[in-house]
């Protein structure tokens, strides 16, 4: 398993226009992409302006085909200007 956890930070005022964006986008992956197997939108305690992602594909190169969806980029260039920031960050699985 690959796993992709991604973090928004969103510009004032944004967060009504990029909610249902993400939503839609999240829903797709699970849907349309097989290797896509978990997808969780999560919005900050702290403010809605943050958002993070927990996603989980099979390898990456599944997570590098979902950037190559319609879909994603869509989202992708829907999303660019309500987004002051955004870190993204992979791990593996862990063996014991």
């Amino acid at each position: 398993m690959f796993v992709v956890v991604v973090r928004f930070q969103l510009h004032a005022g944004r967060v009504e226009a990029f909610m249902p964006l993400m939503m839609e986008n999240a829903r797709l992956s699970v849907e349309l992409e097989p290797a896509c197997h978990q997808f969780d939108v999560c919005v900050s305690t702290g403010g809605p302006q943050e958002v993070l992602l927990y996603e989980v594909y099979d390898s990456p190169e599944a997570f590098q085909a979902h950037l190559k969806m319609p879909h994603f980029l869509s989202f992708d260039a829907e999303v660019r200007d309500m987004v002051s920031a955004k870190e993204v960050m992979t791990f593996g699985r862990a063996e014991a």
